[in-house]
């Protein structure tokens, strides 16, 4: 069975959304599926905005995030340059997906924005980022200030909102859509039936 995990690397409940269904997956042999897309063009397609700005919201969302890092053990500190511009780091998932390297894009982006509390969208820091992770930082950088590089995103994007998508983390098993990080337990819950 495949479960599809919509995500930008902004998001810290997708982050936490990402490092729970890896396991879950693992466990009843699903194929995680990764799906990369940029979160401020669905808020512009949905009407839909950050919960971080609503004041009281975001307060209680960042005490909550900590909460949840602390009860699935996950390495996690609230980025310094949140509400991140995320646009390049996900056009170079679209490089990531074109070149075979997805799976460990990711990981790289989501630990350095989440566990590290780097600007993801400083183009140097993300060369460095991949540097680490054995990625070709230097392809990354030429590939996404490519025509085709770009149009993907989008697509891509709408491609989420023509699905239901309006946050992230969105997850479908099927047809079922789950929204939010506290939605892994139903993802999990579905694959055992």
């Amino acid at each position: 069975m495949n479960v599809e995990l919509w995500y930008d690397f902004g998001s810290p409940a997708s982050y936490f959304a990402w490092h729970r269904l890896r396991d879950v997956c693992d466990r009843h042999a699903a194929n995680l599926q990764l799906q990369p897309m940029l979160l401020g063009g669905v808020f512009k397609a949905t009407g839909n905005a950050s919960p971080a700005m609503i004041e009281a919201k975001g307060k209680w969302l960042f005490a909550d995030l900590q909460r949840h890092a602390a009860h699935y053990d996950i390495p996690f500190s609230m980025n310094p340059h949140f509400i991140l511009n995320t646009l390049l780091a996900m056009r170079g998932a679209m490089w990531a997906r074109e070149t075979g390297v997805l799976e460990p894009y990711t990981q790289a982006m989501f630990e350095a924005t989440w566990a590290r509390q780097l600007d993801i969208a400083n183009p140097a820091v993300i060369g460095d980022i991949l540097s680490e992770a054995g990625l070709d930082g230097a392809a990354m950088s030429e590939a996404v200030q490519q025509p085709e590089i770009k149009q993907q995103l989008i697509q891509t994007t709408e491609t989420a909102v023509e699905r239901g998508v309006f946050g992230a983390p969105t997850m479908f098993v099927g047809e079922q859509m789950h929204f939010g990080q506290d939605r892994v337990d139903w993802v999990e819950r579905l694959l055992s039936s």
